[in-house]
């Protein structure tokens, strides 16, 4: 069995590892140590909560020499602004014995605070790519000293439509580089990205997509509509010690507030919301609310799917069915982390039926069916989305019978009808000539 003490690592870093109370390395960390040490590229391919953050910090932490430049030597891109204090928190963490400066940079604050950062200098620069597009443009952040790019949730990334910057940064590079990326799924775009950009690089991949955590019991209901599932909901989160602390995932924005109304009438300040529209602070404080325990009911879009390390979640609910199944795999991640056990719970409709066969088909697993409990009432209210589109008749418009439109041919008026012989002056000198008038010889 390997253990952090094995690694050849620096005496920092061992002390670092000992006051976090970490013992053995996870996969994705043992096979990560010695490719990323040597130097190669490198892509790895491994769920989420699985350690990436580590796997990827701790070789690079112990490459890292001191140094007083000002310009940044590694760069760590993830999509999400929590992404990015997340893993500022972590780096601080690893690099407690270590005397490194870190720079992190998001959107939603004001860019002059992100100048004035940057300006006293940094060894590395963990950011968002719109945030750092802007601050190498605006020449604020120089990256021509960068020797590791590390680029987490690559396939987040080029959903979110960030890949004009990131090809842009990219480019800005310096050639000589060591390129480092993870990712919970290998899509069609991702196998592109990696052929434009990275150099034979070495593939490590821990997890399968798509093969459930051993640690995560899965359950699914089967449930007629909308407000029914808020009405189960409901109903489960009265056990407030089986659901301790409760992550709950909806499609989009809009359902993230309806359900964050319905849920917060029941259950007050025990719940809480967070998406994409949310400010800053908000979301900040959400999250830190939900990790002390002062809330214990998350409502959230995806973008709390990827990355984020929330201790201890004990159930999450999926209140809709995700599209695409890989989008499943993110989520039911948020539990049963760090050898913990957890628990996921589908909600599906019967138009989500084939979306909830995909996830099986993928997973290669038949989630477990539970019946409706009998204390939860089926609603016969209809959400706006669910409501039958009726398409009222346009009485303004008069349509013409076949008479008032006529035949579809007619005869040419008979002034119409005449051959176009030219102007009266050409006939005429035609007439009289029997050629055209020239100007003369041109001689």
């Amino acid at each position: 069995m390997e253990l952090f003490e094995d690694f050849k690592i620096n005496k920092q870093l061992h002390y670092a590892i000992e006051d976090l109370g970490f013992k053995k390395p996870t996969p994705i960390q043992s096979k990560s140590f010695p490719v990323i040490m040597s130097g190669r590229d490198v892509v790895g391919i491994a769920q989420t909560g699985t350690g990436k953050t580590f796997a990827y910090m701790l070789p690079i932490l112990q490459n890292l020499k001191f140094s007083k430049q000002k310009h940044p030597r590694v760069l760590v891109m993830v999509p999400t602004r929590e992404l990015v204090l997340q893993v500022e928190e972590e780096i601080g963490k690893f690099a407690k014995y270590l005397n490194l400066r870190v720079a992190a940079v998001y959107g939603g604050v004001n860019m002059n605070t992100h100048h004035l950062l940057v300006a006293q200098g940094c060894d590395i620069v963990v950011a968002t790519p719109g945030r750092l597009y802007d601050l190498t443009l605006s020449r604020a952040l120089r990256l021509k000293e960068i020797k590791q790019l590390v680029i987490d949730e690559v396939d987040v990334m080029l959903d979110l439509g960030f890949r004009f910057q990131l090809t842009n940064i990219l480019e800005i590079l310096p050639p000589q580089r060591q390129n480092i990326m993870f990712s919970a799924t290998m899509t069609d775009d991702v196998d592109l990205f990696i052929q434009d950009f990275f150099k034979s690089p070495e593939n490590i991949s821990v997890a399968v997509s798509g093969t459930p955590l051993d640690n995560i019991d899965q359950v699914c209901y089967s449930v007629p509509n909308f407000y029914t599932k808020v009405n189960l909901l409901q109903y489960l989160l009265k056990d407030k010690q089986q659901f301790q602390k409760v992550l709950v995932f909806v499609p989009n924005k809009k359902s993230a507030d309806l359900v964050f109304q319905l849920l917060e009438e029941k259950f007050n300040q025990d719940v809480a919301v967070i998406h994409s529209n949310k400010t800053q602070n908000y979301r900040i404080r959400s999250i830190e609310s939900f990790n002390t325990g002062e809330v214990r009911v998350l409502v959230t879009s995806d973008v709390m799917s990827r990355g984020l390390d929330l201790n201890k979640i004990t159930h999450v609910i999926n209140f809709d069915t995700p599209l695409f199944p890989e989008n499943y795999m993110h989520r039911i991640g948020r539990t049963g982390r760090a050898e913990e056990q957890g628990s996921s719970i589908l909600l599906y409709t019967e138009k989500e039926q084939a979306y909830k066969e995909a996830i099986e088909k993928l997973m290669d697993y038949k989630i477990p069916k539970l019946a409706l409990p009998e204390g939860v009432e089926i609603s016969k209210e209809l959400s706006p989305e669910e409501k039958p589109k009726h398409k009222e008749k346009d009485f303004t418009k008069h349509k013409k019978t076949e008479e008032e439109r006529g035949a579809a041919f007619h005869e040419k008026k008979e002034k119409n009808q005449k051959e176009n012989l030219g102007g009266s002056y050409r006939r005429e000198i035609k007439k009289k000539y029997k050629k055209p008038k020239t100007r003369g010889s041109k001689k």
